[in-house]
């Protein structure tokens, strides 16, 4: 594992954010892993063996866990088995154990992921991203301030007044949706919405169709609220609490 902390300066401002739950005896690996989802913009909680785990379990549930197999207490598959069984939370088994056994054990008692220690600290987190993109119900609706999109039916208002919004932006806005509160970068954007295209050539129809997006949106477009730009890594979607005096122009 690269034991360096992520710059806090990319971290993202999130609202509604996703729980995580730790569980791993290393207190090392464990603070390092809590401290980088922290900057990633998620909750965290952590601890240190499988009865700890248990008993947070039954008072809250997190929207993903990373387990570790080797716990001072439990055996990590034996855990794995048991919240399978009592619920349907997602699990990235996060282990030292390489052997393609353990995977196939491990993914076999119902883990979402299995990744080996060691492992680069940005492999975790897009792991965890996938993982947690896949698990999550995609949004049907999106409410910013006044404006009212849904995505079933790819129409827009604004009290009874129809915002007209083109393909390209329903898509844009629902892939930010389904990454709210996260960075989403162009070169994700662009393979997204438009497919396997060039991003050299394609970059302008990201920014263009974002900087149409803000126009239909936004109160100022040039200082977005709701798609914020992220310097040197692309655009976020967060929805503050704002009065709706500041969602968009008369």
């Amino acid at each position: 594992m690269d034991y360096r902390t992520r710059d806090s300066s990319n971290s993202r401002t999130q609202t509604t954010a996703q729980r995580v739950l730790v569980v791993e005896d290393d207190p090392t690996f464990r603070d390092v892993i809590k401290e980088n989802l922290l900057i990633e913009g998620y909750q965290v909680d952590a601890v240190e063996d499988g009865k700890s785990a248990l008993v947070y379990l039954r008072s809250a549930m997190p929207e993903l866990v990373i387990l570790d197999l080797t716990l001072p207490d439990w055996d990590g598959f034996d855990l794995c088995r048991l919240l399978r069984k009592d619920c349907s939370v997602p699990i990235i088994i996060l282990s030292a154990r390489g052997q393609r056994a353990d995977k196939i054990k491990g993914l076999g008692l119902g883990a979402d992921d299995y990744i080996t220690k060691p492992t680069h600290l940005g492999e975790l987190l897009a792991r965890v991203r996938a993982v947690l993109r896949r698990t999550s119900p995609p949004p049907e609706q999106l409410v910013v301030g006044r404006l009212v999109i849904d995505f079933r039916s790819q129409q827009a208002t604004a009290g009874k007044k129809k915002v007209s919004l083109t393909n390209q932006e329903f898509h844009v806005l629902r892939y930010l949706a389904e990454h709210r509160n996260q960075v989403v970068s162009r070169d994700e954007l662009l393979k997204a919405v438009w497919g396997h295209l060039q991003p050299v050539a394609m970059n302008r129809s990201v920014d263009q169709t974002v900087f149409w997006l803000r126009r239909k949106i936004e109160r100022d477009p040039r200082h977005p609220v709701f798609i914020r730009t992220v310097h040197g890594d692309g655009y976020c979607l967060s929805i503050p609490d704002v009065p709706e005096a500041a969602w968009r122009r008369d």
